[in-house]
């Protein structure tokens, strides 16, 4: 029997290298946007907060200067939030053009991984046959010996 030989293989190696390495910038995405998620609900949390504090240094005596750092605070607080939700944004498009991507990368390499069974399969069957009249031979010679030396 002839050892099978896909022709191909060189190409699903660089496939399945291409594919991990999208898995891995998908993992990669997905921290970074749970990094963002995290600190977005960190800012929101500051400014929920602030929010509070201002809410009850207005119950007591009011105090301007107070209100007016306060109010200065919960401002860049809020600027702050807004960056970080401008970062989740990104962070999200990223990881979906990542995701995308490590589709694409698993496709291509399915489609070499289906070409291989198709080549194997066809290999395994060349050499059943190969072999199914290797034996049709030898019944046939064996016939041919019985009826010679009848």
């Amino acid at each position: 029997m002839k050892k099978f030989h896909f022709p191909l293989r060189p190409l699903a190696v660089v496939r399945a290298y291409r594919e991990l390495r999208a898995r891995e910038a998908l993992a990669a995405a997905l921290r970074e946007r749970a990094a963002a998620e995290s600190a977005l609900a960190a800012a929101q949390g500051r400014v929920a907060e602030l929010a509070a504090l201002m809410d009850v240094g207005r119950e007591g005596s009011f105090r301007a200067a107070d209100q007016a750092v306060f109010a200065l605070a919960y401002r860049e607080e809020c600027a702050g939030a807004a960056a970080k939700a401008r970062l989740l944004a990104a962070a999200e498009t990223a990881a979906a053009a990542r995701r995308d991507a490590c589709v694409e990368a698993n496709r291509d390499m399915k489609i070499v991984e289906r070409l291989e069974e198709k080549a194997r399969a066809a290999h395994r069957a060349a050499e059943l046959r190969a072999g199914q009249l290797e034996l049709d031979e030898l019944a046939g010679f064996h016939a041919v010996r019985g009826k010679l030396s009848s």
